[in-house]
């Protein structure tokens, strides 16, 4: 007997499939979501395919150009520096916590993402390192011990990380990721603090030449 699928689960999954699809290019700005097709695509109706479109709009993927038109969402640089600030905000503020309340267990966690990652840039998989980045900085947000810092991130890291995505200065981002490990795991939140700056300053610099061929002074 065939099981069938909640609703709910079906919304659930058709959303993080397109998100994951726009994160990693095969979805690009300015394509065009229709829902007949995608309905056919993913093989379900076109209800929770709606609902998912509806929830990317919300997550800042997608907008309509017109009402009868969706398309995803292209980037500008002023939409690039905003957030970059709120994670300037919050992630040097999260990496001070961290640097005073991380256990043991919190570091080694975090050492094995580095040797991940470490894995992920030599075979060169934009897709593991990705993946791997973002569960770091989420580690170390976690290491925070802050719910609400936790929660304030929330709603924006899927476009950070569709963002810094298009950032493919793989071997550096693995030295910045090394260097905020220690200073973490040194125990000292002014260090942690300054090098957190240092590199979303430097990620927000790679970030927009790469998107737009821009330099920021």
């Amino acid at each position: 007997m065939t099981k069938i699928e909640p609703l709910g689960a079906v919304r659930e999954r058709v959303t993080a499939d397109l998100r994951q699809e726009i994160i990693a290019g095969s979805l690009r700005p300015g394509d065009r979501l229709v829902e007949r097709e995608l309905a056919e695509r993913f093989g379900v109706s076109r209800v929770p395919v709606r609902e998912a479109i509806r929830a990317l709009v919300a997550e800042g993927f997608v907008h309509f150009e017109t009402p009868r038109r969706t398309v995803v969402r292209r980037l500008t640089p002023n939409d690039v520096k905003e957030l970059f600030e709120l994670r300037e905000a919050l992630e040097v503020y999260a990496a001070g916590l961290a640097a005073s309340r991380a256990t043991p267990q919190d570091l080694a966690a975090v050492q094995e993402l580095l040797d991940r990652a470490a894995t992920a840039t030599e075979a060169g998989d934009a897709e593991a390192i990705t993946d791997i980045n973002s569960r770091l900085h989420d580690r170390i947000v976690a290491m925070a011990g802050n719910s609400l810092l936790t929660e304030a991130l929330e709603p924006v890291a899927g476009r950070l990380r569709w963002m810094t995505r298009r950032n493919e200065e793989w071997p550096q981002l693995l030295v910045e990721h090394r260097e905020l490990y220690e200073a973490i795991a040194s125990g000292d939140p002014d260090r942690a603090r300054a090098h957190a700056l240092t590199h979303v300053r430097t990620n927000y610099r790679s970030t927009v030449r790469h998107l737009f061929g821009e330099e920021v002074p």
